[in-house]
């Protein structure tokens, strides 16, 4: 575990090191939290600014503590199997917000647009997924991250209320409260169990909290990956990591990253290449799959119902009918 006064005395000697240091758009982050790109002993890094008048992904999951620290400060990050790379190097706090140096990766990330990636990359993606979810098989969150409520709280009604009322020009909030005022139309069967839940979670919660757990960075989609030329993973953005069912981190993949999938493999092809992966390090699938296989797909319509609402009918049709399924097994 890092001290708070090691943590800081390590980045302030990195920051005081730079050779030049410039503002970074970051065009495919969505919070608003603001970047720099640096130039330390000839190498390139990026620097994140965490604060809750930035950033309001801070602000809708409540994260006072500013998790991508605590895991940081925690060792939580230091147990990551080796094909994850996390690629922080620093990390600390800064009254309410605090600071994280990376290495800059941006010439492996998945590059930013609408085009598929790559079979093997994809796959390797899933497969890292369940190596993580395996390493930390059955984790007990000691340290205060993200709460199943806040993960699938995060995109509620509210938070578009709260961000209109700062006035912040946020896109994202904005169509966050359009997308669930016209869910009702477009999604007639479902949209009042999946309203109901976005007004209390607590269903959902209880019938998760039957089936196993780990530990889930939260917000796993291509945004936010990469790839090494020797294979390894890059993961970056820790704003919502916590216990929770692997099968949400799995969810979440499916339902930000449809669009980009390889040609001609399906949701059920990835959904099958998970849970083989899983197999394959280890997990034990057969006692709990389809509950909590259905209760996270559900889980993911609460979350992103009002994105669905506002897409092409195709795809709000096979969520609409997960959800459907999912709500079977509520407590």
């Amino acid at each position: 575990m890092r001290t708070h006064e090691r943590a800081t005395g390590l980045l302030n000697d990195l920051l005081a090191a730079a050779t030049a240091r410039e503002p970074l758009a970051h065009s495919d982050g969505k919070s608003g939290a603001r970047f720099e790109r640096l130039t330390i002993g000839g190498d390139r890094y990026v620097l994140k600014h965490l604060a809750l008048d930035d950033d309001w992904i801070m602000r809708a999951t409540g994260d006072l503590s500013c998790r991508p620290i605590v895991v940081w400060e925690a060792g939580v990050l230091d147990q990551l199997p080796s094909s994850i790379d996390h690629a922080i190097v620093a990390a600390a706090r800064r009254g309410r917000g605090g600071l994280l140096l990376m290495r800059d990766v941006g010439e492996h990330l998945v590059p930013e647009g609408d085009e598929r990636v790559p079979i093997e990359q994809h796959l390797r993606f899933l497969d890292h997924l369940a190596e993580l979810h395996a390493t930390f098989w059955g984790w007990d969150d000691h340290v205060g991250l993200a709460c199943l409520e806040t993960r699938y709280l995060e995109f509620c009604p509210a938070v578009s209320e709260c961000e209109a009322r700062r006035n912040t020009g946020e896109a994202v909030p904005r169509v966050i409260g359009e997308g669930w005022r016209r869910l009702p139309m477009v999604a007639p069967r479902a949209a009042p169990i999946v309203l109901a839940l976005v007004r209390d979670v607590g269903p959902l919660v209880r019938a998760m909290s039957t089936t196993p757990t780990t530990f889930l960075h939260g917000d796993w989609k291509f945004g936010n990956l990469g790839s090494h030329p020797d294979g390894r993973t890059i993961l970056l953005d820790w704003a919502v990591p916590g216990a929770g069912p692997p099968c949400a981190d799995f969810a979440w993949y499916l339902a930000l990253n449809r669009a980009r999938l390889p040609v001609g493999h399906t949701k059920e092809d990835a959904t099958d290449a998970y849970r083989t992966a899983l197999a394959r390090h280890g997990i034990d699938t057969d006692p709990w799959w389809d509950t909590q296989l259905a209760l996270c797909l559900l889980g993911a319509f609460v979350q992103f119902g009002w994105e669905k609402a506002l897409g092409d009918a195709e795809e709000l049709g096979w969520w609409e009918e997960r959800a459907l399924q999912g709500a079977r097994h509520l407590r």
